[in-house]
């Protein structure tokens, strides 16, 4: 039987780079087609400046750009190079940019990537265009460059068509054939292509393909300018017509700035306009395209590129005598969080979707999703550009378009890891939520939910906070949004008794006949268990990553809830569900609601306002069962992330509000607080708990996540098995690892590299200040030799901090205060 036939759509560079992944793979069945004229199709691709700057936050991005850069370095056309590797250069003008040119070269680092912070002597004679005296520094990627786009697509399709794959330009999409649930076949002004798969790499164009299929695809058009200057002096006669560029390209993020040689003249890129939204409508289709003439190219708008010249000119004296000799408004595509979209339809096999992907990530998504097709799994996590990451609210048109339009603004700013959205805001609020503002609540945003992270209430409880527990001064970086009000509500979680709000973890009820037998085979757990127990398991892919960690609670003989990390394992119980009716799945998060009630007061607390049996005797740790609070229905789970005696305490969302207030009230006798996520997250860390996207992901199995426990090793069969045999906490070679800062004060915030023996060796994932260990904590990707006591360092900004590797969990490891 031979490969599946499939059709993409879009010829740019991430249909190309499929088409090869694909094709590499054997598969010879490939079609791709474009509206647009061969090669120059007229979508971003044709237009795209090619600067390639590796490293983001992103260790996925990260990786997909290094494999672009590693895959074009290799290709050319007729010997015309497809990338050249003239480094890349990101200059700062601020204090404030060059401290952050020390946090991105640690996430270079912390990503295998090799960058060096520079001072302005040594940019200049890299860069010699700059003006010494306007720079502080800038931090150098020698394995940066320019992808020529347009001639790597060529490169690409030549390469394809080889091994057997068809383009077909001027082939307009018209539609989208169907049958029993998946695709058949793509139909085009030249007639229907028949298709298993089909996957839209239409770039900007992604919303109307999607469209033909239901499926939403959550992107914004967006216009960014880019010209080119007259003949500049100092250029002449240093580039050949082929190399085109000799300096590295060259990043102004102070002013949202990038630069790129052509030739003799200097190509100028700008995001410090205003957004410019462009509707799809209003695009022309054109049959003849041209290197200066496309859809995608829109007119300039000299008025908008105004300032961007007058900061050029300060930073690169050249261009004073110069002018601008042409430009134009091109068309790119934005989503609500800067990331690609990619990923199958929900309702329609087959049907599969590449979108908003630059060139600079664009091999790199091509391989993830070739990977995807072929052998069922990306060799790199993908959870941060799965389509179906996001909520419902999240993809109403108003949205996308405007958290789009902000990330277009906000592209080149320096952001902080914690820092909110500030519109659009109360999208999604808990039935607590009048009480907490009341209280004081400083909300930050997480999937559209308001989530506080501390309450000023409880501000006035500081003067009464013990010496041992009260943290140091923390520099300016790791304090913001940040309040040491998280040290008393820790304390007072500790001590006596909070109440926290887990109504935004995601809860889906999985019901049926076949319910027990579906659960049983997606996770590592037994689930054929007594009604009421609660269980802590894993969801792995085939290869024994974790796709996900779970908690799942046996309500009765053929009915679950599970207590789930967002849509994407909402999505993948969908796709696993028989398709017999045994199972329904429903997602009850938005009507339901949840208090931890957490701390070793929670039981006096709860049993004052219920005639229901708490006590430890009847009411056993991973337990659950139905009470009632004050007359208030509950389902009550004995289970707690901070490490203390408590339950979760589930109702309904017309409940909520009484459950919480009837909480309230009693709960003054025994020292009650509302506590928010800054103190949650440094309790969970000290308990050892890991955050599941944060700390592991598919690229980890549980052995080296430090959740073999988690793994029942006598089923027979489920999801990933056969991956772990032979694999065991013995055999492990990197491993997370919990590190102590020695200093008692240097609080780190996640993503920065670690150093072992003076070398790196890892990064960090989670961190905060522990308040009941009184010193920052870390957990860290090590390899598994570094032990308890292994000294290692972490690069904080230009700095290193000692750290020691430390057992955990680093509070109750015996178990007795949750047991309590």
């Amino acid at each position: 039987m031979g490969s599946p036939r499939v059709v993409i759509i879009g010829a740019g560079i991430v249909g190309a780079n499929l088409a090869d992944e694909l094709t590499a793979r054997g598969w010879d069945q490939i079609t791709v087609v474009d509206q647009g004229p061969l090669p120059l199709t007229g979508g971003s691709t044709s237009h795209a400046p090619g600067l390639v700057f590796q490293t983001n936050a992103s260790k996925t991005m990260t990786e997909f750009a290094r494999y672009t850069v590693e895959k074009f370095v290799g290709m050319d056309v007729d010997g015309e190079w497809c990338f050249s590797r003239l480094g890349g250069l990101e200059v700062a003008t601020t204090l404030e940019r060059l401290a952050d040119l020390h946090r991105k070269q640690g996430w270079a680092t912390s990503w295998g990537i090799e960058g060096t912070v520079l001072d302005p002597q040594e940019c200049v004679k890299l860069h010699p265009l700059i003006d010494e005296s306007q720079i502080l520094g800038g931090l150098y990627v020698p394995t940066d460059g320019l992808a020529k786009a347009s001639r790597a697509v060529v490169a690409l399709a030549r390469r394809s068509e080889a091994r057997g794959a068809v383009f077909r330009g001027l082939t307009k999409v018209t539609g989208i054939e169907q049958g029993n649930g998946r695709v058949t076949g793509v139909a085009t002004s030249n007639g229907v292509i028949p298709a298993d798969i089909v996957v839209s790499c239409a770039g900007f164009w992604g919303p109307n393909i999607g469209a033909m299929v239901g499926m939403n695809v959550p992107l914004l058009p967006l216009a960014h300018q880019y010209a080119k200057t007259d003949q500049i002096p100092e250029l002449v006669g240093r580039n050949s017509e082929l190399a085109e560029a000799g300096f590295p390209i060259l990043r102004h993020q102070d002013h949202d700035l990038y630069y790129r040689e052509h030739g003799d003249r200097l190509g100028i890129g700008t995001y410090a306009h205003r957004p410019m939204p462009v509707s799809l409508r209003d695009l022309e289709e054109s049959d003849a395209v041209s290197a200066c003439d496309m859809p995608s190219m829109l007119p300039f708008t000299g008025e908008d590129f105004a300032p961007s010249w007058e900061q050029s000119r300060r930073l690169l004296p050249s261009l004073e005598s110069a002018k601008i000799d042409t430009g134009f408004n091109g068309v790119f595509s934005f989503t609500p969080d800067g990331g690609p979209l990619v990923g199958e339809s929900a309702d329609v096999a087959g049907f599969w979707i590449a979108e908003a992907v630059w060139v600079t990530h664009s091999a790199g998504v091509a391989r993830a999703v070739a990977q995807l097709l072929v052998d069922g799994r990306s060799e790199i996590e993908l959870h941060g550009c799965d389509v179906h990451r996001f909520e419902e609210i999240q993809l109403a048109p108003d949205y996308v378009s405007e958290t789009s339009q902000q990330n277009f603004v906000e592209i080149y700013d320096v952001l902080h890891p914690l820092q909110p959205r500030v519109s659009p805001r109360n999208l999604r609020v808990s039935p607590f939520h009048a009480r907490q503002r009341e209280l004081g609540a400083v909300f930050l945003e997480s999937g559209g939910w308001e989530r506080p992270h501390w309450f000023e209430a409880n501000a006035s409880l500081l003067e009464y906070l013990p010496e041992e527990w009260t943290p140091p001064a923390r520099d300016a970086w790791s304090a913001k949004f940040h309040s040491p009000i998280a040290a008393v509500e820790a304390w007072r979680t500790r001590t006596a008794v909070a109440m926290y709000d887990m109504t935004p973890l995601r809860r889906l009820e999985i019901s049926g006949r076949g319910a027990s037998s579906l659960l049983d085979h997606l996770t590592t757990g037994k689930m054929d268990k007594s009604i009421g127990s609660v269980t802590y398991t894993l969801a792995l892919d085939h290869a024994g990553g974790v796709r996900s960690d779970l908690t799942v609670t046996r309500l009765s003989a053929d009915t679950f809830q599970v207590g789930a990390n967002g849509n994407l394992d909402l999505d993948y119980f969908r796709r696993q569900m028989p398709g017999d009716g045994s199972v329904q799945i429903r997602d009850i998060t938005g009507g339901t609601c949840c208090i931890g009630l957490w701390g070793p007061r929670a039981r006096d607390l709860v049993q004052a306002l219920s005639s229901d049996d708490f006590s430890n005797e009847s009411f056993k740790y991973f337990r659950s069962k139905n009470a009632r609070i004050a007359g208030v229905p509950v389902t009550a789970m004995r289970l707690s992330y901070v490490g203390e005696l408590g339950w979760e305490l589930y109702t309904s969302a017309d409940n909520g509000l009484r459950l919480w207030d009837v909480l309230w009230q009693e709960g003054h006798q025994y020292g009650v607080i509302a506590a928010g996520r800054a103190a949650f997250n440094s309790l969970r860390m000290e308990k050892g708990y890991r955050a599941w996207g944060t700390d592991m992901t598919t690229e980890h199995n549980p052995y080296e996540a430090g959740l073999g426990f988690a793994v029942r090793r006598q089923k027979e069969e489920f999801v990933g098995r056969m991956a772990l045999e032979g694999v065991g906490d013995a055999t492990v070679t990197r491993r997370l690892a919990c590190l102590r800062v020695d200093d008692g004060r240097s609080v780190v915030l996640g993503q920065e590299p670690v150093f072992l023996d003076g070398r790196p060796a890892g990064y960090v994932t989670s961190a905060a200040f522990g308040h009941t260990v009184g010193a920052p904590i870390a957990y860290a990707w090590l390899p598994a030799s570094a032990a308890p006591g292994t000294p290692v360092e972490i690069q904080y900004f230009d700095r290193r901090v000692a750290a020691t590797v430390v057992a955990e969990p680093l509070v109750d490891p015996e178990m007795k205060r949750i047991k309590a």
